[in-house]
């Protein structure tokens, strides 16, 4: 088929590159010239797994293509993605204004047409229930007719940054949102290629396709919310979060998925999907008090560190040397959108801490947020050089399994402040270090200069 995307943000880049990849013809509209000069010379703005490779064989297949100007896309298109920003106003309601102004200029653009044809209007950004309505009125105030001139569908998608090219080439379910049985005709045969393996194609009305993936992010933001809640209250008991976690997991109506204590979410979908969501509800005459408590909760144990690092010097960060392990929001991903490193480097700052930070993909994107604010670091163990402390913000795997012998001979203070719980606690122990945690027990260092010694000497892994 004959696709267009509008839109070479995160979901338009990774859609339509596998879109062409499945043999179909692909171009890919944004406003921005020097983003799309960027494309067109081979080299792509994010960072993904996977994506690099199609990107440049479709490319060189001449079945991807970038450009400025819609008319070069849309009239010979005969699926149109829209995949443009909707962030979050101050009242928490996604921002419709690029989606439906980019579905005014297709509009404006085939009503200029002796015969418009027929196109699906494709929803792919994650957008409030009601979208695809106000897409199709901005359709027909043009004077096109809904069912002979476009059909307009909800098409959400589920992709986790870091696994995005592999979510979308291998999809769980696809969802079509759509009233219009020639649509989900169409979409079907689109997305048949993607699911050989027998994952379910949903075919529902708009709304309810509208409502799945805020309500699919929703519950997965709840469950990251609840298991921080459920650490909190670990330290104060005893108890191990860890340990609770596997306990949990081994029940097959919870499962183990999202209930890994940590440092809160982040990213472009959570925050701004459970805001949008909420607020929704409100509009509605609906007061969603569950997730009133996951945004609350989120946004204190993004904060969380913070308050450790303070209470461990007394309230006196003023000069001390702070080492950033993570920028990311989540591993394989340069994505910095609410991440909670940058929550906590501006507490840091405001406490006058000096901050050298490390990530393996999101300096260049954290620089557009912290300029030269904070230091950064070309190897991992460099902001380590004296430093007061270690602060671990994202569980990129280099930081699974570090020379920790190296670890705690370069910092100045061997103290540890981990908020992705990568480590053993009682091996840390062993090895010097003090060592804080989400939802385990604080452990201090062990006393037995021997012994730490002796630990240390095993290669320091841990």
């Amino acid at each position: 088929m004959n696709i267009a995307i509008i839109g070479t943000g995160y979901v338009g880049l990774v859609s339509g590159t596998c879109f062409a990849e499945m043999g179909n013809q692909v171009t890919c509209v944004d406003i921005d010239e020097d983003k799309v000069d960027m494309l067109r010379s081979g080299k792509l703005p994010i960072y993904e797994p996977d994506l690099e490779h199609y990107f440049a064989r479709n490319r060189k297949e001449e079945r991807l293509s970038f450009t400025t100007d819609y008319e070069d896309a849309v009239l010979d298109a005969e699926v149109i993605f829209l995949a443009l920003p909707t962030p979050p106003g101050e009242d928490g309601s996604a921002d419709l204004s690029y989606v439906l102004q980019a579905a005014g200029t297709i509009a404006d653009l085939l009503v200029e047409q002796d015969d418009p044809g027929y196109r699906i209007i494709v929803n792919k950004s994650t957008v409030p229930v009601g979208t695809a309505d106000r897409v199709s009125e901005t359709m027909a105030d043009r004077g096109l007719t809904t069912g002979e001139h476009y059909d307009v569908v909800s098409n959400p998608e589920f992709l986790r940054e870091g696994a995005a090219v592999d979510d979308f080439m291998k999809p769980d379910r696809v969802v079509i949102g759509t009233s219009s049985e020639k649509a989900a005709n169409k979409m079907t045969r689109l997305y048949e290629p993607f699911v050989r393996q027998g994952n379910p194609i949903l075919v529902v009305d708009e709304r309810s396709a509208e409502m799945i993936k805020y309500t699919a992010n929703s519950i997965l933001a709840t469950r990251i919310s609840f298991m921080n809640e459920i650490a909190n209250l670990c330290e104060r008991v005893g108890a191990d979060v860890d340990k609770v976690r596997l306990g949990i997991s081994k029940d097959h109506r919870i499962g183990r998925h999202f209930l890994y204590a940590g440092i809160g979410f982040g990213g472009s979908c959570f925050p701004k999907d459970v805001q949008a969501l909420h607020r929704t509800g409100r509009q509605h005459g609906y007061d969603f008090q569950i997730l009133d408590s996951v945004l609350s909760v989120n946004d204190q144990q993004r904060e969380l560190m913070v308050h450790r690092l303070d209470e461990y010097f007394d309230g006196d960060l003023e000069g001390k040397k702070i080492a950033m392990w993570g920028l990311a929001f989540k591993p394989n991903t340069d994505d910095v959108r609410e991440a909670p490193s940058h929550v906590i480097i501006e507490g840091l700052l405001e406490r006058g801490a000096e901050v050298t930070a490390f990530d393996p993909e999101a300096i260049e994107t954290t620089k557009v947020n912290f300029g030269d604010s904070i230091s950064y670091a070309e190897d991992m163990y460099a902001p380590l050089e004296n430093a007061d402390a270690l602060v671990i913000c994202t569980e990129w795997h280099e930081f699974r399994r570090p020379d920790l012998a190296r670890v705690h001979d370069t910092l100045g203070t061997p103290v540890v402040f981990d908020g992705r719980n990568l480590y053993d606690p009682s091996r840390m122990a062993e090895m010097g270090f003090e060592y804080f945690s989400i939802g385990r027990p604080h452990v201090a260092p062990q006393e037995d200069a021997e012994a730490i010694k002796a630990a240390l000497s095993e290669n320091g892994q841990a």
